[in-house]
């Protein structure tokens, strides 16, 4: 298999391409990554391990701009689409900038597979287009109700993508990825409980918007990683368009998050709640459907957030890692 990764030196990128290069060549014969740069850096794949290799091929390029998204196709059977404008909350402000990356960006991902004859696209959706959900039992089936730029860029290029197989008679997956934490060399600060863990080890209270009532569900950044690479080389597993990927005992309030981290990290920290007159999304997600694909999470949160405090606070690690 040659595949294209988009984003590829992002925070799932740089947990994925040590994936896909463990396997033989037999199975994955190239990999090709496709990253402008703007959220990420090739350093993001020293720290995986990763030497010189002639089955890897960085290029540099926006998905935004057809010519080099179909540069970077050439010659390729299967596209994990990672590429997109990330951290919900901040997509407010940055509306046309986010549909310009995740939607259109997406387009012109389909319309070169289509062109070039790629077999299969991975594309990477989100649980969070789910919006504030009134049932605990959210399943594929659950109608979206997007909540900000973000989501409602994810669910409008989700729909392109689920279109497009029968426009370009290619095969798609998309993935509604919960809410990612843990530690990856292009690790971000952003999502809650990364940074609840880094307010911790610098004695800063967590802050919780609203009550904390809100449901997540969450998933360990390698898991996310490995349940790409596993769509991508066992599509047979994967025959349904859209799943839910996380664990049904990996939802939790956000509360209970900022708990977990004064357990695990810091006892003494301070918890403090503030009013949110916007209060975010709310879903707690059912994965059945993921079940039947024989893909299970490995990592535990608690786990996760002991990872993150050990690599925070020993510089070897992070510099060898």
């Amino acid at each position: 298999m040659r595949l294209l990764v988009t984003g590829g030196c992002g925070y799932i990128g740089s947990a994925l391409l040590p994936q896909l290069l463990a396997e033989s060549q037999d199975t994955v014969e190239s990999v090709t990554i496709l990253d402008n740069l703007s959220a990420g850096s090739p350093r993001n794949l020293t720290g995986t391990g990763l030497g010189v290799s002639d089955r890897l091929d960085f290029q540099r390029g926006d998905v935004r701009e057809y010519g080099d998204v179909e540069n970077a196709m050439r010659n390729v059977d299967t596209v994990i689409h990672l590429a997109a404008i990330t951290g919900a909350d901040s997509t407010h402000d940055r509306r046309e900038e986010t549909f310009a990356v995740n939607y259109d960006g997406t387009e012109n991902v389909v319309r070169a597979a289509g062109k070039l004859g790629v077999d299969n696209i991975v594309f990477a959706s989100s649980c969070n287009l789910y919006g504030r959900a009134s049932t605990t039992e959210i399943d594929e089936t659950t109608d979206p109700d997007p909540l900000n730029p973000y989501a409602e860029a994810k669910h409008d290029a989700e729909t392109r993508v689920l279109e497009a197989t029968e426009e370009y008679d290619f095969d798609t997956t998309a993935l509604r990825m919960s809410t990612n934490y843990g530690y990856s060399p292009g690790v971000r600060f952003n999502l809650v409980v990364n940074h609840f863990v880094f307010c911790a080890l610098t004695d800063r209270p967590l802050t919780v918007y609203g009550d904390g009532k809100n449901w997540r569900p969450f998933i360990h950044v390698t898991d996310a990683a490995r349940a790409y690479k596993h769509a991508a080389l066992n599509p047979d597993a994967w025959p349904q368009d859209v799943y839910n990927v996380g664990a049904d005992d990996q939802n939790y309030r956000v509360k209970e998050i900022a708990e977990v981290v004064q357990d695990e990290v810091n006892n003494d920290l301070e918890i403090t709640y503030l009013r949110d007159e916007h209060p975010g999304p709310s879903y707690h997600v059912n994965f059945d459907r993921l079940n039947e694909t024989g893909f299970e999470l490995e990592h535990s949160l608690r786990a996760g957030v002991r990872e993150l405090a050990d690599q925070f606070t020993t510089p070897s690690k992070i510099t060898n890692s």
